[in-house]
């Protein structure tokens, strides 16, 4: 039940962060510059100068916007791509993460069986993982570009010192909910997964190691025993063979076949 509702937890918040990413690529004002009024006075506005990804616009006193679309795809400021580029890769990540971790949790009856869900449910966290760096990679690079204007002791002429506007702290928040999700979705499979330790099998001389058995012989069928019993002999099917010391196992786990003997 810990595990479900963790799992059911990490959806909804590394969900919630997508959602919030995506709003900030079609909002306004992500970067601010305000005119005072007469004799530069800043407490009554006249005008604001504002951008966002696709556009860069101006507002008077009477509420009239006027905006100037950005040109072409090659033609972009360098940065600005950039950033859009970031943020492109991020969502996709984290759309491909979400349909993987609702497929890979516990309380869904779909993805397999337990082994294969936990394997879709850590890809799922990892991409998640990727996609949050991806956004706050963005939203860092479009941070360093207006501080640099508006820290610049000297600002060439033609340019204006602007603020940051609401979507960079919303997009921060999101990618912030986003890396969260993931480490909770890791939490919940990531013992599981490193739990399986490897099996040293002897027979005829060689050795065999199998990381992926689960208390089962390759050649005898029989669960793996503890070593406290000390070292484990017999195979009905060959007598040649023998099962030493095997390491890590778990005396709880009991095969099929052992049931009968």
């Amino acid at each position: 039940m810990r595990k479900r509702l963790i799992q059911v937890f990490g959806f909804l918040i590394s969900t919630l962060g997508w959602l919030f990413v995506l709003c900030t690529v079609a909002m306004d004002f992500w970067r601010i510059s305000q005119i005072g009024g007469q004799g530069g006075s800043f407490i009554i506005k006249v005008a604001w100068y504002w951008s966002n990804l696709w556009k860069d616009c101006f507002t008077d006193s009477t509420a009239v916007t006027n905006c100037r679309d950005f040109p072409v795809l090659w033609s972009v400021t360098p940065y600005v791509q950039g950033v859009r580029g970031l943020l492109m890769c991020g969502l996709t990540l984290g759309f491909f993460a979400a349909i993987l971790c609702f497929l890979g949790m516990e309380c869904t009856y779909l993805g397999g069986d337990e082994l294969s869900k936990d394997k879709m449910l850590f890809a799922g966290a990892v991409f998640h993982f990727a996609g949050g760096v991806s956004d706050i990679a963005a939203y860092c690079l479009y941070i360093n570009r207006v501080a640099r204007n508006t820290f610049a002791v000297n600002l060439a002429p033609g340019l204006l010192r602007y603020d940051l506007g609401p979507p960079i702290f919303l997009g921060l928040v999101g990618s912030f909910l986003i890396l969260l999700g993931a480490l909770f979705y890791a939490a919940t499979v990531l013992r599981v997964l490193l739990s399986k330790s490897q099996v040293v099998y002897t027979y005829g001389g060689g050795t065999y190691m199998d990381p992926r058995t689960r208390g089962r012989s390759m050649y005898t069928g029989y669960s793996r025993p503890n070593r406290l019993y000390g070292t484990y002999y017999g195979s009905r099917r060959s007598s040649g063979s023998k099962i030493a010391k095997l390491s890590a196992t778990i005396p709880e786990r009991f095969s099929e076949r052992d049931a009968f003997v």
